[in-house]
């Protein structure tokens, strides 16, 4: 039984949308409560890992659909922005992973495998599991292992939108539908490019506030004491001051 909420063409809907509404389409289930003569059907229940910009439009696509929704994120401030979207923040007994401009910073190893072990009973519970956690400038963190997708049920769908950046979830594919068991995951590929108008007036806006910071009366300033422009930085005179790009160049 497909979720009778689907609309047949969701590429004509914004990106992070679209995502959200191919899980309700591959679940073999409602995402809504039904009650009805011959009984209940209970909402599906959807875990949203990572809580940015796309994983509260995941939290509230989900529960436009009626699903019954929870939501993790290492940073603990996002808790507020969840619970307004209507879904259950979960907190795990972890340091909290705060990074700057809003981001979550790259965790420990150790860390990461005592997050995945406290998140296992939650994603075992869930009919769908979308991800969205992203480190700017980093692989993106591995947070659902293979073991942990064998342990939900038959017929779950796991949608992992950091697919292209190694992946939140084991075994998943940019642009595949991966068969693990009984649960199928969704690999997001090139997510900008079905809404090619948006994403191209959205960038274009990012690279008119940059250019702004950097030109007055005409003259190109790069004043590194501005945060913005700081952060942008990779070389300046000679001086490479991204920390990324010092760790692949084997810069102290």
């Amino acid at each position: 039984m497909h979720n009778l909420w689907t609309p047949s063409h969701p590429k004509h809907l914004s990106p992070v949308t679209e995502h959200h509404l191919v899980a309700a389409e591959l679940l073999p289930s409602f995402f809504p409560l039904f009650m009805t003569a011959a009984g209940t059907i209970q909402p599906a229940k959807v875990l949203v890992l990572g809580a940015g910009v796309a994983g509260l439009q995941a939290i509230a696509t989900a529960k436009r659909l009626g699903a019954k929704v929870s939501a993790y994120d290492v940073r603990p401030a996002s808790a507020d922005e969840v619970k307004s979207m209507g879904a259950a923040f979960i907190t795990l007994d972890l340091d909290a992973l705060e990074g700057s401009g809003g981001y979550a910073r790259e965790m420990t190893e150790d860390r990461a495998a005592r997050q995945r072990e406290l998140l296992t009973p939650y994603i075992s519970a869930s009919d769908v599991v979308i991800t969205t956690a992203a480190v700017p400038g980093r692989a993106a963190p591995l947070l659902v292992t293979k073991e942990m997708v064998s342990t939900m049920r038959p017929g779950s769908v796991v949608v992992d939108l950091a697919s292209e950046t190694g992946g939140n979830v084991e075994g998943s594919q940019p642009g595949e539908i991966v068969a693990m068991g009984d649960v199928r995951i969704w690999g997001a590929k090139d997510t900008a490019s079905s809404m090619p108008v948006h994403a191209s007036q959205l960038y274009s806006m990012n690279v008119l506030a940059l250019s702004a910071l950097l030109i007055s009366e005409d003259q190109v300033t790069v004043n590194l004491e501005d945060e913005i422009l700081d952060g942008c930085a990779i070389v300046v005179n000679g001086d490479v001051r991204n920390q990324v790009a010092r760790e692949a160049l084997g810069a102290n």
